[in-house]
């Protein structure tokens, strides 16, 4: 593995109320449906893999058997040590390291694909952890990714605008409602693959964070560093 030259500390960030709110929720979450969502997510990996902020590990028992490797990386330590205990009952290798994505410990092309799970409303800079992504991707190499973002309509939109510039970073880790995580995949130079957009929960009121989509993106095979 390799520093970046922007190191990051260990412990960048740090929000232990809200890690252990998360703890709880998304085990309901999972519970409610989203498991499967994570299934999907994750169906028909092979090879090394790189997660990005891996939470509390939720997702390491849906990896398949052909995946030889993940490095899951998680910046908040109360998720971290979560994730250490998750690890052990993967059916597949985890080495979880801290880290952050906008500046990821390991070396260029290294890796088959990149898991973005529920957590690119929450880094600090889109762009450059995108970018970043993509570096530790080998060419044709796919990101998978199942996240939260702009509502559809004006008037949820309205809503999640104003929570971003008020409150809800604060209360909730970092995260952002009104991100467009499609157009800033794009942007960052992944060719975008089959998607579809998916309310979460599937029944019942409409949150700030229901509005999810869930696909595939691809670094370019002609894009060589």
């Amino acid at each position: 593995m390799r520093s970046c030259s922007s190191k990051v500390p260990r412990d960048a960030v740090h929000h232990p109320l809200f890690a252990r709110f998360y703890a709880r929720f998304s085990v309901a979450a999972d519970v409610r449906g989203v498991v499967a969502h994570r299934r999907e997510l994750l169906d028909g990996l092979s090879g090394r893999v790189i997660e990005i902020g891996a939470g509390n590990g939720l997702n390491f028992t849906h990896y398949p058997a052909a995946v030889s490797e993940v490095v899951a990386l998680e910046p908040e330590r109360t998720l971290r040590q979560l994730a250490f205990t998750a690890a052990r009952h993967a059916e597949v290798p985890v080495d979880v390291v801290p880290g952050a994505a906008e500046a990821l410990p390991v070396k260029s092309e290294a890796f088959d694909a990149a898991v973005a799970s529920l957590v690119l409303c929450s880094v600090r800079d889109v762009p450059r952890a995108l970018s970043e992504i993509k570096r530790v991707l080998r060419p044709g190499g796919e990101l998978r990714f199942f996240e939260h973002g702009a509502a559809p309509g004006r008037p949820m939109a309205t809503v999640q605008r104003a929570l971003d510039r008020t409150v809800w970073p604060r209360v909730f880790g970092g995260c952002h409602t009104a991100r467009d995580t499609l157009g800033a995949i794009e942007a960052a130079g992944f060719e975008l693959g089959t998607y579809r957009r998916l309310c979460v929960p599937g029944k019942g009121p409409r949150l700030p964070t229901s509005f999810c989509v869930l696909g595939v993106a691809r670094r370019p095979h002609e894009d060589a560093r």
